[in-house]
């Protein structure tokens, strides 16, 4: 796996563009509730990446200069994720903001005032070696977030929200390579943090923003994107991305996940 970046990767961080697309499309071919209801959940975890931000300011990852670095250019430019999609729902009538957001926070109660004391007291027992779990978990939740993009980019084949979608994951495989560079890195260089990272993944990962959905918009958009035959082959080759890290060897952290919402899937399986 070539290095990452940072210098480059700082420096060529821009918000993703949709000026030029024709978002008058969707006047002419609206998208389907099905969708809507998908974009608008992809668009609530992007608006919340400041949360796992935060969390994760509390914990050794911090420290690491070029950790630091990556996740300020990450979060800006998963809010803009967030912006893109969000005035795709606009022009459908569905408005998103920021008391929407907070609103969805105050639904979280203790959960969300505990996450960041719970990543301090983890992070600083563990110590360094919690950065390899940080990453690993990063790289994995990247990976189904890019899966997920081309996925529902390639069911809706809409001339407006396909081409936004594609171009969304074009810039989440690079926050791919940076988790996925760094985690291998950290796992190569302890037993320790293999063994925890395999621990955490394997017992605690679930999709991403499970954390802050309704487990019904959560079932919808997982059988919405990876039911059938594709979807699970495409759930399969996200495991098979994880098991290739140092000490991940034969995870299969999201399909035992989306076992879980029982799937339309082949039954031999």
């Amino acid at each position: 796996m070539m290095a990452f970046d940072i210098d480059q990767y700082a420096e060529t961080s821009e918000g993703v563009t949709w000026e030029d697309l024709d978002f008058g499309a969707f006047d002419t071919d609206p998208l389907g509730e099905d969708t809507l209801r998908t974009v608008r959940y992809m668009c609530n975890v992007e608006y919340h990446t400041v949360c796992y931000l935060r969390d994760l300011l509390v914990t050794p990852s911090h420290k690491e200069r070029d950790v630091s670095a990556f996740m300020t250019m990450w979060n800006r430019e998963e809010y803009w994720h967030g912006e893109a999609l969000a005035a795709v729902l606009g022009r459908h009538g569905i408005t998103v903001d920021y008391d929407e957001l907070k609103a969805a926070r105050v639904k979280l109660e203790w959960r969300d005032k505990l996450a960041p004391l719970k990543q301090s007291i983890l992070g600083n027992i563990v110590g360094d070696d919690f950065v390899a779990v940080h990453m690993s978990w990063g790289a994995a939740n990247e990976w189904s977030a890019t899966a997920a993009y081309r996925r529902l980019a390639t069911l809706e084949q809409h001339p407006a929200l396909s081409p936004l979608l594609k171009r969304i994951g074009q810039q989440e495989t690079r926050h791919t390579a940076f988790y996925a560079t760094q985690a291998r890195k950290r796992l190569e260089k302890s037993k320790m943090a293999r063994t925890m990272t395999r621990l955490v993944l394997a017992k605690a990962w679930r999709p991403v923003g499970s954390s802050i959905s309704e487990e019904a918009d959560l079932d919808h958009v997982m059988k919405h994107l990876f039911n059938g035959e594709d979807g699970l082959a495409e759930i399969r080759r996200i495991d098979a991305n994880i098991a290739k890290l140092p000490g991940m060897e034969g995870l299969t952290i999201f399909e035992n996940a989306l076992r879980r919402h029982e799937m339309d899937w082949p039954t031999a399986a």
